[in-house]
């Protein structure tokens, strides 16, 4: 692989140089715990002058391995690992690859504190310091770069860890729960620490190879979690987080503290659906179309793609229409069509939906599982499509007495990875949220998307006919009659069609608004009549804020981009694909067109529509649950009299 402009090589001999330290480590360290608690004992070794290291039967029965009563200090992974597997005397291909890994690891880990402490002050803080020539006035700065140094060497070991192991990780998961001792008094401390407690976590949890790769890896997950959330505020650290590091052996590309995974696709299995087989749903399917191949134009090399900049891009849309409407359909086709060009060029893609199995009644486990989901789409390394199908019984209303915990932690983490203070959209991939009744959920996080589809399924007599042809199959002798199949399909001109059906509002609350605010100020045709539009709408629905002002833009924008990139483009890559970044831009600039007042006004009424369509669904919905409410008391009141009269006859 080539470096990008934006790495710097971390080289091969910086890092064997570790080799030595990092056996070191492994082969066997004190340390007494500082935080956690230890609760399995070292590996016992048998050790006598010429006959080298006998292993020990270790018995692996679950509540064995109970508190230690022997030194808390001695750590001996590699006899830890070799005797997870009940006493095996041969080391197994697993048990040497986790010993390969976890060695690699910590070198690349001593290797990037090294480069850090030669890049800042601390190199020469740690010689005046061993001399006692450090200044009195600079001993709370040198705590804070060792800090630092040590959340790199966490991050970086942990980080490098979980890479080297992906790809030998199998269906066996552990749950190791969240890492204690996590000390940042210095890098040395800092990975004695977390190897000390990797320990305790595979003597509980390794009882064989498949759990031995399994925990390793969580423990790396965890370490790394945590080792972000304290170097949020941790001081001397921009260096680190503004730089890329490649290791070419390994293809690992450390950026700050993101966490690196392969580009590997993921496997579909799902039935992928052709264009011409989605009915209807006219502006969701070109929008989708377009999304598809917008994603394509992403530059590995630069990390960003050009619609992204130019202000063309969907990062998140809700799909809404009737049970049956064909959003599932519409999933299919759009997977299918990012599948297949994907697979063109080579690209990898990863293709994920959340569904109601990733709730969890362990408090704190939704949201990690929500985490993971959106940590998967966005990698940087792959063309990713998330999609969350009944978003409205996954994400929880805030406010609902019916929401779950799990289902809260799910919307916060949603909310946060969708428009938060660190979301950095790429243009890599996109997340489409779909409901039956997106009135029932939270308002914030319906407003974090940025376009809607409405999924309403076939709508005029060409569409019914049409659907019936299609699914009736070819096994029949059935004339089509007097019809043109499909020519209603036709993409370009139902698009059309549909986008200038909402010059005007579609919804009877708001063309009661359009209509009043037209009546006064005219025709819609300025920029300060287009705002006195949204601001009635404001007053009509006060959830109608600025995020949505800012959807309609964004909007707007893709409608400039309103073209799909030729098919050619996508068949033979050399056109477009494979060029660099800037030419890829400049081409996108030249198809661009111009925005004009009905791409506005239609994009207002489009999404205004929508907001509307929800609220009177949830007032609807609010209005029949208190009607029912007030029948239950009014029949439960009748029963209750006609039973007090018959006490009061029979007495």
């Amino acid at each position: 692989m080539t470096l990008t402009a934006d790495q710097m090589e971390l080289r091969e001999d910086d890092i064997r140089k570790h080799y030595p330290a990092a056996e070191a480590m492994l082969g066997g360290f004190d340390h007494t715990p500082r935080i956690a608690t230890a609760l399995a004992a070292a590996p016992a070794t048998d050790r006598s002058a010429g006959l080298g290291t006998r292993r020990r039967f270790r018995s692996t029965t679950p509540g064995l391995a109970t508190r230690s009563t022997a030194r808390p200090e001695g750590v001996h992974l590699i006899e830890r690992i070799r005797s997870c597997d009940g006493g095996d005397v041969l080391t197994s291909p697993q048990q040497a690859v986790s010993m390969q890994a976890l060695r690699r690891a910590l070198a690349i880990a001593l290797a990037m504190a090294g480069n850090f402490a030669q890049a800042t002050a601390l190199s020469d803080f740690k010689r005046a310091n061993l001399t006692g020539d450090l200044p009195t006035a600079r001993k709370t700065e040198f705590s804070e770069l060792l800090a630092a140094e040590a959340l790199i060497s966490l991050h970086v070991f942990a980080n490098a860890l979980a890479y080297l192991l992906s790809t030998h990780q199998s269906e066996t998961t552990v749950d190791v729960g969240e890492v204690q001792e996590l000390l940042t008094d210095n890098a040395q401390l800092a990975l004695h620490g977390t190897l000390w407690e990797l320990d305790q976590n595979l003597a509980s949890h390794a009882t064989d190879d498949p759990r031995l790769v399994a925990a390793l890896g969580a423990h790396a997950e965890q370490v790394m979690e945590k080792a972000a959330l304290r170097a949020q505020s941790a001081p001397y650290l921009a260096s680190f987080i503004a730089s890329a590091w490649h290791i070419a052996a390994d293809d690992l590309t450390i950026r700050g503290f993101a966490p690196a995974s392969k580009a590997r696709s993921s496997t579909l299995t799902m039935t992928f659906k052709k264009p011409n087989e989605v009915v209807g749903n006219h502006i969701a399917k070109y929008q989708a179309m377009k999304l598809a191949k917008m994603l394509m134009a992403y530059d590995f090399e630069r990390r960003l793609n050009p619609f992204a900049e130019l202000g063309g891009f969907i990062f998140t849309f809700m799909g809404d229409g009737k049970p049956g409407t064909g959003k599932t359909t519409l999933i299919q086709m759009m997977a299918g069509l990012i599948n297949d060009y994907c697979l063109n060029v080579g690209y990898p893609f990863r293709y994920q939906n959340f569904s109601t199995d990733n709730i969890d009644s362990y408090q704190g486990k939704s949201g990690q599982n929500a985490k993971a989901f959106v940590n998967t789409i966005l990698d940087p390394a792959a063309i990713g499509f998330g999609t969350i199908d009944d978003i409205d019984t996954l994400a929880g209303k805030r406010g609902d007495r019916q929401s779950s915990a799990g289902q809260l932690e799910i919307t916060a983490v949603l909310m946060e990875s969708f428009a938060g203070a660190n979301t950095m959209v790429r243009g890599n991939c996109t997340f489409g949220m779909f409901s039956n009744y997106p009135e029932n959920v939270d308002d914030a996080l319906r407003q974090r998307a940025g376009a809607r589809f409405l999924v309403d399924g076939p709508q005029s007599r060409e569409d019914y006919i049409d659907i019936l042809h299609l699914l009736m199959g070819r096994n029949h002798d059935i004339p089509l009659g007097a019809h043109d199949a499909y020519a209603a399909q036709e993409i370009k001109k139902a698009v059309s069609a549909s986008f200038a059906s909402h010059n005007r509002p579609h919804e009877s609350g708001l063309v009661q608004v359009f209509d009043r605010v037209q009546g006064q100020i005219g025709d819609l045709d300025t920029i300060a009549k287009l705002g006195t539009y949204l601001k009635a709408i404001q007053q009509a629905d006060e959830r109608f804020t600025g995020r949505a002002i800012k959807n309609i833009t964004d909007a707007v924008k893709v409608r400039a981009m309103d073209f799909e990139l030729p098919d050619e483009w996508m068949d033979d890559p050399e056109l477009f694909l494979f060029r660099d970044y800037d030419t890829k831009k400049a081409m996108i600039e030249d198809l661009r067109v111009p925005i004009t007042t009905d791409m506005v006004l239609q994009e207002i009424n489009r999404y205004a529509d929508s907001e509307f369509r929800y609220a009177d669904k949830s007032d609807e919905v609010a209005i029949e649950t208190a009607v029912r409410d007030m029948t239950r008391m009014e029949e439960a009141k009748r029963r209750y009299l006609a039973a007090k009269g018959d006490d009061s006859s029979s007495t």
